[in-house]
């Protein structure tokens, strides 16, 4: 798999990118395979933002297609040129067959600033031997810089498919607290739980305490585990809500499988056919409170 996704990332750069700007690339992959030590490899790394730009990849459909069929959720839509030429760079020079892989990549990792980071993390992912850096993205989601942890937490399979349930809980809540776009969270309901529900409940009691709303699309990741409690909660947003938030409520109780959610959602069938027709959803929704802020 490893030569496969090297190819593509090679071909998706080489689309975005002068052809003086390969040549270095290839010319220091050569140096670095060549050389003792790391040096070159982590002078290369952070040379790279002198030879290739920090625009978004233009991607075809084709090309989005063929990255979920290399690896399900690679998403290199949203990653820069700048990004590409960086994962390249480390995929080509480290060879999976390289005792020295992992290592390295936590000395550059260490080393990096923000920029760098953001390609490390984003490319979690495509590593060979992604179970190896559970912790390394368990300290991405810690960083009070959003770009950094946009890189960890949005666009990017690897939190739903590795990190325990504590750290995965860590970064919903993280991603909430800081209102990122939850709808960009790879794999979001696949890792819904009983834990992050009941924290989220206490949560939404604080807020509205203290006369401030919440996220509207916090309530997906309640509705798997809809007790009277929480059934009592939406009825609230439905009946006093502003209209996004009603929205977001009556997904949850759409998608919910609690008799309760069903019997309360009837109650508002204006709510029903958006949903139904596809009008509405958790990315419109989050689209939306996007818009607004």
């Amino acid at each position: 798999m490893q030569s496969t996704i090297r190819q593509f990332l090679k071909d998706l750069l080489t689309r975005n990118s002068s052809a003086e700007s390969m040549r270095w690339l290839e010319d220091q992959v050569a140096r670095i395979k060549g050389a003792k030590g790391d040096m070159k490899l982590f002078l290369a790394f952070s040379q790279a933002s002198r030879h290739f730009s920090r625009e978004r990849l233009g991607l075809t459909a084709s090309d989005q297609s063929a990255a979920h069929e290399i690896r399900p959720g690679f998403q290199p839509g949203f990653w820069t040129v700048m990004q590409t030429a960086r994962t390249l760079l480390v995929l080509e020079a480290l060879t999976e067959e390289n005792a020295d892989w992992v290592p390295t990549l936590d000395k550059l990792f260490e080393s990096a600033d923000m920029n760098e980071l953001e390609a490390l993390y984003a490319a979690l992912p495509l590593y060979p031997f992604p179970e190896k850096f559970k912790k390394r993205a368990a300290e991405g989601i810690r960083t009070n810089i959003t770009s950094v942890f946009d890189a960890v937490a949005l666009n990017n399979p690897y939190p739903s498919e590795f990190l325990d349930e504590p750290a995965w809980n860590q970064l919903l809540l993280k991603a909430i607290f800081m209102q990122r776009p939850l709808y960009r969270i790879t794999g979001a309901d696949t890792r819904a739980n009983v834990n992050l529900a009941r924290t989220l409940v206490d949560y939404v009691h604080e807020r509205w305490s203290a006369g401030r709303n919440v996220v509207p699309e916090l309530w997906r990741f309640v509705h798997p585990f809809a007790d009277e409690e929480i059934i009592g909660l939406f009825e609230k947003v439905l009946q006093q809500g502003g209209e996004l938030e009603r929205q977001a409520v009556s997904l949850a109780c759409f998608q919910a499988e609690a008799a309760g959610c069903k019997a309360l959602l009837s109650r508002y069938p204006e709510f029903l056919e958006p949903i139904e027709s596809g009008t509405v959803s958790w990315e419109t929704i989050g689209q939306a409170f996007d818009a607004e802020r």
